[in-house]
């Protein structure tokens, strides 16, 4: 397991004179396994849409802090996160997303499991003296569902989900999310820490320099930062042109500890931000619209946001990658946090340095 003890560094960090958290936290070896640990082993995940878990039998493969899930719709209609791990020798029970299956097939022996992780039948296994079908099944994380997202989450001591998001569905208003179709996948793999990239979507102090376009529909001198306990959410007035989001406002929400909701007139995109070493980082974008009667217009008002959002991803990747390298540098160590415009990064660094404190008291 990695090592961590309680230093200054660990220490809160008042606001108004917050630094923000030294280098090595995202150039250390040992940071990501320190980080699967610490954080992913125990905060709630956005891992799919409910549309694609509708009927019985419906299934979604996914991972949290690198245990196989498979989040799947049981013929009593609940909902089960279910370790995607054989009981006999760690065979997977689906290695990819699926509709109505009736049962589940171990793919490495052929072990059968109910929907509910029950083990129904094994392959040859009359002679093995003891073997009692009946006593295996397979562990279960926490899975709850909100607006048609799907979290999970291993830790059954965290709290629960709607505890975490606890105000958003009050704030966003008449919205019906939980109605918006899914559109479209967009996948990023990013050479940075995981933390540099949620760091820099935190703040819009960057925007006016990396961002003229988004910055010219943006009203940068009214941009609020409004934080929770295990979420903020940042907001601005928007005014953009009719045939891409029209008039309204932005929505940037940062779910503990690594979801993202970009909700603007029209148009939800969820972010997952996921680790894949101390260096590199995968994004995922998830477009949702709202049901509309005309397919071309909606088609090209799609494929305007689409290119958009691509044009400020790619903005961003380019700044998150050279502030990588120079965490990596040696140059730095850990610079004050703006208290005016770096708000939410302290929240979720303050965040942070709360997880690290607790792993390192309970590894003595």
């Amino acid at each position: 397991m990695p090592m961590i003890t309680y230093t200054d560094d660990l220490a809160p960090q008042p606001l108004a004179h917050a630094r923000a958290l030294p280098a090595w936290f995202y150039t250390d070896a040992g940071s990501d396994l320190l980080d699967r640990s610490a954080v992913f082993a125990h905060g709630w995940q956005l891992v799919a849409h409910a549309s694609a878990l509708n009927q019985s039998g419906d299934h979604v493969v996914t991972e949290i802090a690198g245990v196989p899930l498979l989040l799947v719709r049981g013929d009593d209609g609940a909902l089960r996160a279910l370790h995607n791990v054989c009981r006999h020798r760690a065979g997977p029970l689906a290695t990819c997303d699926g509709r109505g299956a009736k049962r589940l097939r171990c793919q490495y022996h052929g072990w059968s499991y109910a929907l509910d992780g029950q083990l129904l039948s094994a392959t040859e296994m009359g002679e093995a003296e003891g073997f009692d079908v009946s006593a295996v099944r397979l562990p279960e994380a926490r899975v709850a569902e909100w607006l048609g997202l799907v979290f999970a989450c291993l830790d059954d001591n965290a709290p629960p989900l709607s505890e975490v998001l606890e105000g958003i569905r009050e704030r966003i208003g008449p919205r019906s999310l939980e109605h918006y179709r899914f559109h479209q996948r967009v996948v990023y793999d990013i050479a940075c820490n995981w933390k540099t990239y949620i760091d820099n979507y935190l703040e819009g102090y960057h925007v006016p320099h990396i961002h003229p376009e988004l910055n010219a529909m943006l009203d940068y001198r009214s941009y609020i930062v409004e934080t929770a306990p295990w979420h903020s959410l940042q907001y601005s007035p928007l005014e953009s042109g009719e045939g891409l989001y029209g008039k309204g406002e932005a929505l940037y929400y940062t779910i503990w500890p690594n979801t993202l909701l970009n909700i603007l007139p029209g148009r939800l995109q969820t972010n997952r931000v996921l680790p894949l070493g101390v260096d590199r980082c995968r994004v995922t974008f998830d477009y949702y619209y709202p049901p509309e009667a005309d397919p071309a217009e909606v088609a090209e008002r799609h494929q305007r946001d689409h290119a958009f959002s691509d044009l400020v991803q790619r903005q961003d990747v380019d700044m998150c990658e050279i502030v990588q390298r120079n965490l990596a540098s040696g140059s730095y160590h850990a610079g004050r946090l703006n208290p005016k415009r770096e708000d939410a990064v302290h929240h979720f660094q303050e965040l942070l340095r709360a997880a690290y404190r607790r792993y390192a008291g309970t590894r003595g």
